[in-house]
């Protein structure tokens, strides 16, 4: 009963600390970025509509900031036992070091699945929302859903895409046909409509390509075959690092059909799938801190070297994504290197100490 008195003592403490951690750092970055948005205000694009368009994100900032929110308050929340002699009492008790740190996982393992939910189910959908909605508030009904332009294979032809809107519209949609990889075709559409399962082109110029002239014909309308659907092209042309770990593994399979490189979604499909183990390594990081070689120095400075270790792994994750396209392996341990170097350390400390 005392055990079971303790876990919940100690998980009360860290998870309340997260919490306030990650209020905290929402709070400063919805400030940050409510001043720097203010620029963009046009029209019916108000300040008000900035804040809300900011509110509309708070999902998507909630997973950013997930892993520093349990690293710094894991440190807090057992720093703060630690400051107390607590943690010298339960160890004089006869706790055990590893029984202490199931407390502490506790409240994280709660932290991990709300992640996940929300990064599968919530923020893809608010942050499609809030771009499609700030861009109809500042250019009017029928807005783009992006602005980001994209190309794509598909068989013998190469597509460029403008943009797409949220009523599934495409524009400035422009198509290269290759034979044997000699440009024999290319085909201009202002728009192109996705209407009962097939898509229609509006305003289509094609210029067809001979050894020694090209023929170009203007039509107003004309179907256009291809196996690429809306959802396909939204993921294509909308921000990778929003969407939710199903889409990422569905538009790597597709990527990787047309035979080509998936390593960037993929990249993020294991940052997001694998968030437990990151987390987990953060947090044995944070407590080798409270136990180890900084368990006699000052809160705020455990807080400093907390923050510095989360900026270098972060660092150490975005170096190594390039570097597994560049060198060939796969992206999973661009992702499961710096966790495990950081479960690692922190093991070997908490061994060292406890």
């Amino acid at each position: 009963m005392l055990a079971d008195r303790l876990d919940r003592y100690i998980a009360r403490n860290v998870l309340a600390a997260i919490i306030v951690v990650q209020f905290v750092l929402l709070g400063l970055d919805i400030t940050i970025a409510y001043i720097g948005d203010l620029g963009d205000t046009q029209g019916n694009y108000t300040a008000l509509d900035v804040l809300l368009y900011l509110g509309m994100r708070l999902p998507w900032r909630f997973y950013q900031y997930a892993p520093v929110a349990v690293l710094i308050g894991a440190l807090i929340g057992l720093g703060s036992m630690a400051s107390s002699n607590e943690l010298t009492v339960m160890r004089a008790a006869g706790r055990s070091l590893a029984r202490i740190l199931w407390g502490v996982m506790k409240p994280v393992l709660l932290v991990v699945v709300v992640v996940l939910l929300v990064a599968e189910f919530v923020s893809p959908r608010t942050e499609q929302f809030a771009e499609a909605w700030r861009l109809e508030q500042r250019q009017g009904e029928g807005a783009l859903l992006t602005s980001r332009s994209g190309w794509q294979f598909e068989g013998e032809s190469v597509y460029r895409f403008g943009a797409i809107r949220a009523d599934n519209v495409v524009l400035d949609l422009t198509r290269y046909r290759f034979d044997e990889r000699r440009l024999i075709e290319a085909t201009h559409a202002n728009r192109a409509h996705w209407e009962e399962g097939a898509w229609q082109l509006e305003g289509v110029t094609t210029t067809r390509i001979f050894d020694d002239h090209t023929e170009s014909a203007y039509q107003e309308r004309a179907g256009w075959e291809t196996a690429l659907t809306p959802t396909q092209l939204e993921r294509l042309l909308r921000d990778i690092e929003s969407q939710a770990p199903s889409e990422l593994w569905a538009y790597a399979n597709f990527l990787q059909s047309q035979n080509l490189q998936a390593d960037q979604p993929l990249l993020y499909f294991w940052q997001k799938v694998l968030m437990p183990l990151t987390m987990g390594s953060l947090v044995l990081i944070a407590a080798s801190f409270v136990f180890g070689p900084l368990r006699t120095v000052a809160a705020g400075t455990r807080v400093f070297y907390g923050v510095v270790t989360g900026l270098v792994f972060k660092y150490v994750q975005d170096l190594l994504a390039p570097a597994s396209t560049i060198f060939g392996f796969s992206p999973v341990w661009a992702v499961l290197v710096p966790t495990l170097a950081c479960a690692a350390v922190g093991i070997y400390f908490l061994r060292r100490n406890g």
